[in-house]
């Protein structure tokens, strides 16, 4: 699970993909667990829920690089495209709402596109948050 951001920049409207994260990590008790993981070049914490091992990651790239850390982190734990979610913030939708995509284009968000090349797919599963138009 990805969360799409510029990192460094919290508390703004393009890196909520980055505060879903942290939210997410303190459901699940690991928000302790944050460490730095140079491989990647990103924030990474482990977590179990219902049977399934989870990799949360928070690029430490901005935004048109996080499909960087998105492909090594891939690698490094043997995931596919198929196995991938991104978190992201969605302009075009009100703030607040939220909807799953499964794959498709990256309707013009710079690091859904940095993903799709990176990982030379478009098959990430995308949950978009949206934070309307200014």
């Amino acid at each position: 699970v990805a969360g799409l951001g510029n990192y460094g920049m919290w508390g703004t409207r393009h890196s909520v993909g980055m505060e879903v994260l942290n939210r997410l990590a303190r459901q699940l008790a690991v928000a302790e667990g944050w460490r730095v993981d140079k491989r990647c070049c990103a924030d990474v914490a482990l977590a179990t829920t219902h049977g399934l091992e989870l990799v949360l990651l928070k690029p430490r790239r901005f935004m048109n690089l996080n499909g960087l850390s998105v492909a090594s982190a891939a690698e490094i734990y043997s995931l596919g495209p198929e196995d991938i979610y991104l978190v992201h913030d969605d302009l075009d939708k009100a703030l607040g709402k939220v909807a799953i995509k499964l794959g498709g284009s990256a309707r013009g968000h710079n690091g859904v596109q940095s993903c799709i090349s990176a990982l030379h797919s478009n098959e990430m599963t995308r949950l978009r948050i949206g934070i309307g138009r200014p």
